[in-house]
């Protein structure tokens, strides 16, 4: 609307100046005015061109005053072709941009979409290695479960194992214990053949457990003992001679010392010993004195010795001989646990009837133990008996004889 009006505006002031110039050269030429030394009619034309470059002028400066686009356009035009060069230099770099971010989105769009193609991929294989993994990881608990009890049965057998070795240990040095006693038995047997040894060493002579009311009484005891001991040797040593004199000398030292400990409180036992293997018929007999304090060496039902017979074990002479390893390793172990004992008390009817048991058995290995029938002390006997640990297998009646 501004241009218009600005049009209508230099129509009208180019027809006044047009207008007036007109009737200025009018008037100047018919006046006959001169200007400049130049001749009317010179004068005119030039009063003309004047009214027309004023009209120019002004109708510029008129446009210039009201348009601020054509004062830019005429001062500026240069500076905002130069910067319209750039700005497209500037569109086409930024379309080049544009073009390749363009690109680059498309493709990290498809990056993005394979991206998530390689997801469902990974996906529907996470999903079936989880449904394998199920049974798997099952599996694998029951294996763990599986190897734990494993685990706890190995243990138990190890444990049991080592507690066989060790009941086995015991066994051997029983048996072993009883085997040498058996061997010193076979050679007092065989010296008491000769007829010559009628006392072995450390054969126990008398035996008192003791428990003093008044320390004073010690040395009357302990003479009261050494009576005994020397009575059981005269009935050894010299049987059928009166005791008429002592042949037990007992170092006199012991004896005091034995009467020192037994002035203490508590309850002891004193043993006199033989201290060497005495003939028959011999007139001095060494000895010396043992104290120890009375306790139970043997409680009820205590296991005394174990030992197994085999198979092969059938006839009666083995299985005499196997009873009486038992029992010799049942004594030993009593005597290692500090019974003064030196045999063991036991029903001679029920072990006899428990070899006719184990002689008609059917063949198959027997395990047996010595069992304690009661609680004994230091100095108290020792009563045993033999039973088997499980139930002796029989024959079938048709395989007796």
């Amino acid at each position: 609307m501004t241009g218009w009006l600005l049009i209508l505006t230099l129509l009208v002031l180019g027809g006044v100046l047009a207008t007036l110039g007109d009737r200025l050269g009018s008037r100047v030429g018919k006046a006959r005015l001169s200007l400049l030394g130049l001749r009317p009619r010179s004068t005119a034309v030039v009063i003309t061109v004047l009214t027309g470059s004023l009209i120019s002028a002004l109708s510029l400066g008129l446009m210039l005053l009201v348009s601020r686009q054509l004062r830019v356009g005429l001062f500026e035009l240069n500076a905002l072709q130069e910067k319209l060069r750039s700005s497209r230099q500037e569109l086409e770099r930024s379309r080049d941009a544009q073009a390749g971010a363009t690109r680059e989105v498309k493709q990290a769009q498809a990056e993005r979409q394979r991206a998530r193609q390689e997801l469902a991929t990974a996906q529907a294989k996470a999903d079936a290695l989880r449904k394998t993994l199920v049974p798997l990881q099952q599996q694998r608990q029951k294996l763990e479960a599986e190897r734990q009890r494993l685990s706890r049965d190995v243990q138990a057998r190890d444990a049991e194992i080592q507690r066989t070795e060790q009941e086995l240990d015991d066994v051997r040095e029983r048996i072993s214990k009883g085997e040498a006693e058996l061997r010193e038995l076979e050679k007092q047997r065989l010296a008491l053949r000769l007829g010559n040894v009628v006392l072995s060493s450390g054969q126990p002579l008398a035996t008192a457990t003791l428990r003093l009311d008044n320390p004073g009484q010690a040395k009357q005891v302990i003479d009261q003992l050494l009576r005994e001991a020397n009575q059981q040797a005269y009935q050894r040593v010299l049987p059928g001679e009166s005791p008429d004199r002592q042949i037990l000398l007992v170092p006199r030292n012991d004896i005091e010392g034995v009467e020192s400990t037994i002035k203490k409180p508590g309850t002891w036992v004193v043993n006199i010993r033989s201290a060497a293997n005495v003939l028959l018929g011999e007139k001095v007999v060494y000895a010396f004195p043992e104290v120890r304090p009375n306790t139970t060496v043997v409680e009820r039902d205590a296991v005394l010795a174990r030992t197994a017979l085999e198979r092969s074990e059938t006839d009666a002479e083995a299985i005499r001989n196997r009873l009486n390893l038992l029992l010799a390793s049942a004594l030993a172990e009593a005597q290692r646990q500090g019974s003064l004992v030196q045999g063991l008390q036991f029903d001679a009817n029920a072990l006899n009837q428990l070899g006719s048991t184990l002689l008609s058995r059917a063949p198959s290995r027997v395990e047996l133990r010595v069992l304690a029938l009661r609680r004994s002390d230091t100095a108290d006997p020792v009563m045993v008996t033999i039973e088997p640990t499980g139930e002796i297998p029989q024959p079938r009646s048709n395989d007796r004889r």
